[in-house]
């Protein structure tokens, strides 16, 4: 069994001042996320400096799987015009961690 996990760190537009229009932003991609039966919630505080961070986790059965669903998940917003992806942090734990 192995897991992988993948944290994107994301600048979202200039006008998501208030939490209420960051989260706005935010819901969206991560119910979009979900759609690759994942596990996808926004991870910690969204700054006031417009940065957002989603966490991604995957459980499969081999190495291969795992990273072919964090790669279509970081096309994915890698893609998505309203955001601009500043970094995606991954890992992967197998059977000895």
């Amino acid at each position: 069994m192995y897991t992988g996990t993948i944290v994107f760190d994301m600048l979202l537009p200039g006008d998501s001042q208030s939490l209420k229009d960051k989260r706005s932003y935010v819901r969206p991609i991560v119910a979009a996320l979900r759609k690759f039966e994942v596990a996808a919630a926004e991870v910690g505080q969204l700054d006031r400096h417009g940065r957002a961070e989603i966490g991604v986790a995957v459980v499969a059965s081999d190495t291969t799987h795992v990273s072919e669903v964090l790669d279509s998940c970081e096309r994915m917003i890698a893609g998505r015009p309203e955001i601009e992806l500043l970094s995606a942090r991954r890992r992967l734990y197998g059977e000895d961690d």
